[in-house]
């Protein structure tokens, strides 16, 4: 059973309360069914009120939910054939990373993606979901082989960011990062991108150059985690909740700023509860937009994503900011 976030008890307690009654009624033979509707459209009622009014700090909760799928549980129901490729050609492998050729409804794509675990052990293995300088090697190593061999490229995202050890700086993190924000801005290839969980500084950014980019409703995606940025702001890490409120960090935010195509709903209660079902949803997303992408020769692919981020953000000259004297 997936743990219970702060928000979610008064809707646990509701469930507990009616499956008391149930086993009370096939224990004693004593006919409670009235008693039973009644409190099921009561939890209908809260559930609707509960996950359809979720704050900012809610959904970073629902994020980070330690049984949320990761990469993997999506290329297992999304994708069919899936054959992980490893290494960077350089260095090593990185499992905070996880890439690969597959099919997608009988097409062969190439599918790249952030991932985390789901228990103490594999987090250890996979380095939390953050990934070293060739993981993003080994990502940038299969996008130009997707470019190669015309596959188009789905990229997962879901990580806290990239690793900020002494290891990784030593290796070149941020450059490998750079160049994949290069490389991928100019690949002759449809990209789609979906933000599954976390979507973290540049770590994210790095596998999020894309021509559409899609987001989880439970989703965030952001230059900075809310502790960072409240340590950063106001010196103290525990005003995460109001800095998640003012970041405009969810998916409704990203949306109206542009910065992302279309939110994919989740089932009730996040996606963790029906991973099947949250897939679907994903599916149906990424049946779109590749069948849209599709239609685009290689030149106007390069042009939307050119397109896509010239528009985000707001500009002005600097007389209209900065008086000259």
């Amino acid at each position: 059973m997936a743990s219970e976030l702060g928000f979610e008890k008064p809707i646990t307690e509701l469930k507990n309360k009616i499956s008391e009654l149930r086993h009370f009624t096939e224990e004693k033979d004593i006919d409670l069914t009235d008693e039973i509707v009644k409190l099921e459209r009561r939890l209908q009622k809260l559930e609707e009120e509960i996950y359809g009014n979720l704050q900012p700090w809610e959904r970073v909760q629902l994020a980070r939910h330690s049984e949320r799928p990761t990469t993997l549980d999506y290329i297992e129901h999304l994708f069919t054939d899936f054959l992980e490729l490893h290494g960077d050609r350089l260095f090593g492998d990185d499992e905070a990373i996880v890439g690969g050729i597959a099919k997608f409804h009988g097409r062969p794509v190439t599918v790249i993606g952030h991932q985390r675990g789901k228990d103490t052990k594999e987090n250890i293995r996979r380095n939390f979901g953050m990934p070293h300088p060739e993981g993003y090697r080994k990502a940038l190593r299969l996008m130009k082989q997707a470019e190669k061999f015309n596959r188009p490229i789905f990229c997962f995202i879901d990580t806290k960011g990239a690793y900020p050890g002494k290891a990784a700086e030593e290796r070149g993190q941020s450059e490998a990062i750079a160049r994949n924000l290069l490389e991928m801005a100019g690949l002759k290839v449809p990209v789609i991108c979906v933000v599954i969980g976390e979507g973290g500084s540049g770590g994210a950014l790095a596998l999020g150059v894309g021509n559409h980019v899609h987001m989880l409703e439970n989703s965030t995606y952001s230059v900075i985690s809310p502790e960072g940025a409240a340590a950063l702001l106001w010196k103290d890490a525990s005003l995460a909740q109001k800095a998640a409120e003012s970041m405009r960090i969810t998916a409704p935010d990203l949306k109206e700023l542009g910065i992302i195509d279309e939110i994919i709903h989740e089932v009730k209660g996040g996606a963790h509860k029906d991973v099947k079902r949250q897939a679907e949803a994903i599916d149906d997303v990424l049946t779109a937009s590749l069948t849209a992408l599709s239609k685009l020769s290689e030149e106007e692919l390069i042009e939307n994503r050119y397109e896509k981020y010239k528009k985000i953000g707001e500009y002005g000259l600097v007389n209209d900011v900065m008086p000259v004297e």
